[in-house]
């Protein structure tokens, strides 16, 4: 069983207190086979090598299994994953039954969130798949989403990249975790590594994931505690690590690349409009940021597990590693650099091709916001008007319209600026949300969240003490918070805040409205589990007021493409 939470002396890898561990369980209650060092056998056409010991820079060994073509005799590319979720691990994605995964897809060979070895391999590819640093049978201590494990990573990499049967180039691939270990690796830019697919992974520990807009995310965190609990040693205690760093110190910055500019490795990034709250921020800063010559952005909206593993992903996906880890000619050289979806509803949209992201010729307009008549209107209202709605009362809400009488299109960012007040405490948690309201006064559905098709167009959150902007990264569609300090509110003081809205791209049509709705509560729930953030830990009191008129200019920043 797990073991109590606490501090280790002499263990402190961000080196701020305080940080804490807690005893990984037993890697057999996790159904991990018992640990056979170098254990071989061949079956379904690949060479298999099981617990392979790969020595760290420091003496620690982790575990990584081999799938090589059977019979193959020349020089092998090698395609490389590395997660704490245990290379044993689910074949199946009966825990998240929405996924839409069909049975089959995937093989018992196949890691969770990665590829498929038997097809790989029959492409002429080796599959390495690694448990990272501490978890299950590899020694050490998990600390989750580190910079240790991107060392650890880097040390694979160039251990694969060496072995007698490499033919010197390997790259990665996977979804989510996998993804997001990719950025801190490609960073340490081992010199083996010749290409990365990230899919769908965050690059901000803080702003993307543990504390959207300053609010700190109570349900999800417990899923990842969950996935990442078995160790030998000890794991980290993120709910606790959490809770003790409110404020974005360097507990969280050791999570995250603090400098994607430093990657230079091919790359083939792939985002998706609806996970709000988890990967869609980060991995499209993650393609703006990296300073590869070579990358191609994808956003679509539909689930990523499915799209991950739909042919022709895989089509793609080969076409990209075939030219730099093969250094063959493939049909990638002929993809356009940018493929968005430009989405209409739930499994309803258009790919585009375009030259960049994000778009240059896109049109920022302010919508204002007229409180007293819920609309989003030309002009900001010359007359001061108001709206309040209880903070603690589960979706009591306030909300404005706007209306379309012409085909427009949303592709991008968007930045909320309200005014606003509490007549107790000295907080707000401030949610919002964006909805398409069909011709008939219905609100339209989304595939939102890898596993549902009823979601929201768009999300966004902020903890009013945590306005402070830093304005040299603030931009006039985002709002770049700094998270390092409070600044707390009077009863009825009323100040100005910014609320980034997650990236989006959807299309408007004449009769429908965008309908933007405001409250102190998770605008979205949903009953399928683990799969949509929540929020619980709140500092809200009594009512929330929203000003617009006059000098409190409230407006929406709407990214029009034309």
């Amino acid at each position: 069983m797990e073991g109590t939470t606490q501090e280790i002396a002499g263990k402190n890898p961000c080196g701020v207190k305080p940080f804490y561990w807690k005893k990984g369980i037993d890697p057999k209650e996790g159904k991990r086979p018992p640990l056979i060092p170098n254990k071989k056998e061949v079956a379904d056409g690949m060479e298999i090598t099981w617990d392979v010991p790969v020595t760290m820079r420091d003496g620690v060994k982790v575990y990584v299994d081999i799938f090589r073509p059977e019979g193959a005799t020349g020089k092998l590319p090698i395609i490389f994953t590395f997660s704490p979720y245990g290379k044993h691990g689910p074949k199946t994605f009966d825990i998240f039954p929405g996924a839409d995964v069909p049975k089959g897809w995937v093989s018992k060979y196949t890691v969770w969130e990665s590829i498929d070895p038997i097809p790989w391999t029959q492409k002429g590819y080796a599959v390495i798949n690694g448990d990272s640093r501490g978890s299950w049978g590899s020694e050490g201590d998990l600390e989750i989403f580190s910079q240790q494990e991107s060392r650890d990573g880097h040390d694979c990499i160039e251990w694969a990249g060496t072995l007698p049967w490499s033919n010197g180039k390997v790259g990665m691939i996977g979804v989510s975790y996998l993804s997001i270990v990719q950025w801190g690796i490609a960073a340490q830019n081992p010199p083996h590594l010749a290409a990365f697919v990230p899919w769908e992974g965050f690059t901000d520990f803080y702003r993307d994931y543990t504390h959207h807009g300053g609010i700190p995310e109570t349900k999800f965190l417990h899923f990842t505690q969950w996935s990442c609990r078995a160790g030998v040693n000890m794991v980290e205690d993120l709910i606790a690590n959490n809770k003790a760093h409110p404020l974005l110190d360097e507990y969280h910055r050791s999570k995250c690349v603090q400098d994607l500019s430093k990657i230079t490795t091919p790359a083939y990034v792939v985002a998706d409009w609806g996970d709000h709250g988890m990967h869609t921020r980060g991995t499209l800063n993650g393609y703006i940021g990296i300073s590869s010559k070579d990358k191609w952005l994808e956003v679509h909206g539909r689930k990523k597990w499915r799209y991950f593993f739909e042919p022709e992903s895989v089509r793609r996906q080969e076409a990209f590693f075939q030219k730099f880890l093969k250094g063959e000619a493939s049909e990638i050289d002929t993809y356009p650099k940018v493929r968005i979806e430009i989405r209409d509803r739930a499994w309803v949209g258009e790919f585009r091709d375009e030259i960049e992201w994000p778009l240059s010729r896109t049109k920022f307009v302010k919508k204002y916001i007229d409180a007293g008549a819920g609309k989003l209107v030309e002009t900001s209202p010359r007359d001061v008007t108001s709206i309040s709605y209880d903070s603690e009362v589960q979706d009591s809400h306030a909300h404005f319209f706007l209306d379309f009488d012409q085909k427009t299109e949303f592709t991008g960012s968007m930045r909320l600026r309200l005014w606003v007040s509490t007549d107790l405490g000295e907080d707000m948690d401030i949610f919002v949300q964006l909805d398409k309201i069909d011709r008939d006064n219905k609100v339209t559905p989304y595939v939102a969240f890898s596993m549902i098709d009823d979601g929201p167009l768009g999300l966004g959150w902020l903890r009013v003490s945590h306005r402070d902007l830093d304005l040299a990264k603030s931009t006039i569609d985002r709002p770049f918070h700094k998270h390092d300090r409070r600044l707390l509110l009077r009863p009825n003081e009323i100040v100005p805040i910014d609320v980034e809205i997650l990236p989006t791209s959807t299309l408007f049509h004449p009769g429908e409205r965008l309908r933007v709705k405001v409250q102190g509560n998770d605008s979205f729930r949903h009953t399928t589990p683990d799969v949509v953030q929540f929020h619980e830990d709140s500092v809200n009191k009594g009512k929330h007021t929203i000003y617009s008129g006059s000098v409190y200019e409230s407006y929406l920043v709407v990214p029009t493409i034309e």
